[in-house]
Order: C-alpha cells, then structure tokens, then sequence
C-alpha cells in the first residue's frame, strides 16, 4: 500500500457537484492498493498513523498526534499512486490492485482507523472526484508498505 499523508486545516471531497465529505484539522489520507497488499499492511499503516506526532505542541515542535488534536481523517482511493512512467508519455497503471480487492483492502483500512478511535470519512472508490483542502505547513509524510 502507498498514501500520501497531508497535515489540512480543513478538507472536502464531492463527486458530481455533491459533498461526500469534510474534515476540520487533520489528515488527507490518499490511499493506493496494490494486488500484494494484506491486512498486515493495513495493521502496520494504522499503527504507524494513529501515532504519528506532526501536530505542533505549545513549543511549536511537531510533537502531537492526531488524537492529541482531536483530528479528523478524509481517506481518498488513489490508484495513481501506482503510476509507472518510465516508458513513454503516458504513465501505465498496471501495478495497482485490481479494483475489487482494491476496494475491499479500502474499506477494512478505513474500517481499521474508525476501530481505532479515529474519525473518518471518505469519497466514493473509483468515482472522479474533486478533493479540496487546505495544507497545513505543509506537512507531507509518504507511506509504502513494500519499501519500509
């Protein structure tokens, strides 16, 4: 599995001008499956989120997790994430999991972060959606479970 974490102010997805949802402060999660992903990956992504300290203590250090902050989670499928460009112009996206295991490996994530205490929500697998958010920092944190 891939994601691209990023600390928001706030964010919002909607798909065909409807709002499926938003967060306050927290995390845009951009979640990609690939065929060899397991709930191993999905244990070691939520254990690894959960307690990531990148919310700024009252010293202004990175010190505080998204619990300590009360944070929301908008978890987004992003099978781009699998993007191989190394031949020719147009990228190739055949490492990316086929989509009904990758929507199911999705949803036991995003299950798995709820289970865990933490607030969710998310846009429509495999919808064209548009994602707006405000980057806090910006912080960026890259995640791979095949490259740990």
């Amino acid at each position: 599995m891939k994601i691209v974490l990023q600390r928001v102010k706030e964010a919002s997805v909607s798909v065909n001008n409807q709002q499926l949802g938003d967060i306050g402060q927290g995390y845009v999660l951009l979640v990609g499956v690939s065929d060899d992903d397991t709930q191993a990956d999905i244990d070691y992504l939520v254990h690894k989120i959960k307690r990531l300290r990148i919310f700024e203590d009252s010293d202004g250090r990175m010190n505080l997790s998204i619990h300590d902050v009360q944070g929301q989670i908008l978890s987004i499928s992003q099978f781009t994430l699998f993007a191989n460009t190394k031949k020719g112009n147009r990228p190739s996206f055949t490492d990316a999991g086929a989509p009904d295991l990758a929507a199911n490996l999705y949803d036991q994530f995003n299950a798995s972060l709820r289970r865990n205490g933490l607030l969710v929500k998310t846009g429509e697998f495999g919808a064209d959606m548009q994602v707006s958010l405000v980057n806090d920092g910006p912080v960026t944190i890259l995640f791979d479970t095949q490259h740990q």
